[in-house]
């Protein structure tokens, strides 16, 4: 372990080859702020060990799950020396308990960039540079502008994107027939599952991905059959779009992206036959991350309930789009996916727009509204490794 920021001020002469230490950690659901506790406790500690230079601590852009430590030591001699001590070893003792998986890699230093500080200084001119005190995305250029939610070592993430009015049945037919994309990505990342849905004139791909969502994305993109399904849609879309063209691809998935905010793990056990449904919940301005929050809460202690068909859902939200994506053990349907709807009748009522005479505080009421909500299936495949 090393610290994020500080670093001694005395670099070591350039013909002693310092070594760079690569640390690659998986952080176990719901451990990540344990994680960053333990990290911030020690941190400063290692700062001050003779020949530490310098490290720095980054999370996946394409996983929440994955972090990666890299350290900076004047030479391989002080690192070594450390990291086989007691001291060590009492040191790190709280990560542990926060990781599944970890992988250590060191490195000498044998090539350098000269004059790192001009190249900083240059890039913070650069369009699109981060602003002083904050991060900016260059808009538009990165499928993936934050690290997605990841749960269970699986990566949640949908996209989203309307089509011409009157065009639903033909597109819903391209987007049916397709054949599958080739499921292995690289060697960390698969694809494992697309469940796609409509509304009216919405569609909503939701994907699930082991391993890094960005070139999950990219890989889709490139594969010559769903080239070919996307090509057949463009025509279709209300916005245009060009998926041949790198740019024009980066900058559909970021505008299309709605990313999972929320998921409710499946309960352990579950067995048989699982239902997947979709609802698509229109959110008054400004009240997406509360209802979505709510909506999740009422998921996760229907999950907890055995008398409930609740498995598993994940809440995705961007900016007023709110879709739930749920699995019901069975052939559910109409208010098995809503449970705790009328408890929380009121307050739902206050942040979704419920339609002309809606009322959540009647069984009948929030079987109308479900049935408004619920998004029509158009395809759910599991991928195979080819």
């Amino acid at each position: 372990m090393t610290t994020m920021t500080d670093q001694q001020s005395t670099l070591p002469a350039v013909d002693t080859p310092r070594l760079r230490v690569v640390l690659l950690l998986d952080v176990l659901d719901g451990h990540q702020e344990k994680f960053l506790m333990a990290y911030e406790q020690i941190r400063h500690q290692v700062a001050g060990l003779p020949g530490h230079v310098s490290d720095q601590l980054c999370q996946s852009l394409g996983n929440s799950s994955q972090w990666l430590i890299t350290s900076e030591w004047e030479a391989a001699e002080p690192f070594l020396s450390w990291v086989d001590s007691p001291a060590h070893r009492t040191l790190v003792e709280p990560l542990h308990g926060c990781v599944r998986d970890t992988q250590s890699l060191r490195f000498v230093i044998a090539r350098e960039t000269p004059e790192p500080s001009a190249v900083h200084a240059a890039a913070q001119h650069a369009p699109g540079a981060p602003a002083k005190g904050g991060t900016t995305y260059r808009t538009g250029l990165d499928p993936v502008p934050a690290p997605p939610l990841a749960t269970g070592g699986v990566v949640r993430h949908a996209l989203t994107f309307t089509v011409k009015p009157g065009s639903e049945p033909a597109v819903a037919k391209i987007l049916a027939g397709y054949r599958s994309p080739k499921a292995r990505v690289d060697g960390v990342t698969q694809l494992l599952r697309t469940s796609l849905f409509m509304h009216g004139n919405r569609v909503v791909r939701a994907v699930e991905v082991a391993g890094d969502l960005g070139n999950a994305l990219r890989h889709v993109a490139s594969q010559p059959e769903v080239r070919a399904v996307e090509e057949a849609v463009n025509p279709y879309l209300e916005e245009a779009r060009d998926l041949s063209d790198p740019t024009s691809a980066r900058t559909f998935f970021a505008r299309a992206a709605l990313p999972a905010v929320h998921r409710v793990d499946a309960a352990p056990g579950t067995a048989g036959e699982l239902t997947r449904l979709a609802y698509l919940h229109t959110v008054r301005p400004g009240c997406g991350p509360a209802a979505a929050q709510l909506l999740a809460d009422l998921d996760r202690a229907a999950a907890a309930d055995p008398a409930q068909p609740m498995v598993a859902g994940t809440v995705f939200l961007s900016e007023d789009v709110l879709v739930r994506v749920v699995d019901l053990r069975g052939p559910h349907r109409e208010t098995a996916a809503g449970p705790g709807l009328r408890g929380a009748a009121a307050e739902l009522g206050r942040l979704l727009d419920l339609g002309p005479g809606g009322d959540l505080s009647t069984e009948e009421g929030v079987r109308r509204y479900l049935a408004d909500c619920a998004m029509d299936p158009v395809t759910d495949r599991r991928t195979q490794e080819s």
